[in-house]
């Protein structure tokens, strides 16, 4: 039984959106409906699929969503918007897809199907990289980016820096398909890790700064709104 909230304080929406999943047949679902952020945290129960309003009286989608973030990391989260860009949500609290209104039923339940498929995949695989402080291996939800610095490409990750001696451009072709992209020559960026776009900077989830050239701007951005939608490539892996 796949456990999924409903959170909307358009009750319209919200009932329009729990009839579509009445309809959805292809695996046993249980429903629940709240109509605010308060209501929803304050039930205190624990899904497998959120679907979320973002513009909401009181707490909004966004900072719901950084709530729930905080007890529960594996809790699939679908946005569900007015807005089509939707790289101004890419707030660091790693939604699983985003929905325009008003909702359509082939588009949602392909969501639906989607996140109960990752739920059965299996482990995200692991890289590994000769650094000059000797192989290093992980996951690529721990990469945070690759610098290119005094001839030399450094590989920040959750848990530190490494020294490579390889070309950016290299580095950017063969880590493309897990979801990364070079917002500036010397920089390439996972995309699961950019909590904001201001101006011409990337702020990331650990609070460092990127550049972003005004020549890849519009590439960049392009390439996280595709990834931000849903629109992801075969290594990218969302929890």
């Amino acid at each position: 039984m796949i456990k999924i909230a409903v959170c909307d304080d358009d009750e319209m929406n919200l009932r329009e959106t729990l009839a579509l999943l009445e309809q959805y047949k292809r695996l046993p679902i249980a429903t629940d409906a709240y109509t605010s952020g308060e209501a929803l945290l304050a039930a205190g129960k624990k899904y497998d699929i959120l679907l979320l309003d973002i513009d909401m009286e009181g707490l909004d989608g966004i900072q719901t969503a950084r709530c729930i973030r905080e007890a529960d990391k594996e809790v699939k989260l679908i946005y569900v918007t007015n807005y089509s860009d939707y790289t101004i949500f890419a707030f660091g609290v790693h939604a699983f897809a985003y929905l325009l209104k008003p909702l359509k039923a082939q588009e949602l339940y392909a969501q639906l199907d989607e996140a109960c498929a990752y739920g059965l995949s299996g482990p995200e695989p692991e890289l590994e990289f000769v650094t000059k402080e000797g192989i290093f291996r992980t996951t690529p939800s721990r990469i945070l980016y690759f610098e290119y610095l005094s001839r030399q490409v450094v590989l920040h990750t959750l848990e530190g820096a490494w020294h490579l001696r390889r070309q950016i451009t290299e580095l950017a072709r063969e880590m493309e398909s897990y979801g990364f992209a070079m917002p500036h020559k010397s920089f390439v960026v996972n995309l699961y890790s950019v909590q904001r776009i201001y101006g011409y900077e990337i702020t990331l989830t650990d609070g460092s700064t990127i550049p972003l050239s005004q020549k890849k701007s519009a590439e960049f951005r392009r390439a996280l709104n595709e990834y931000l939608a849903g629109e992801r490539g075969r290594g990218v892996w969302r929890s």
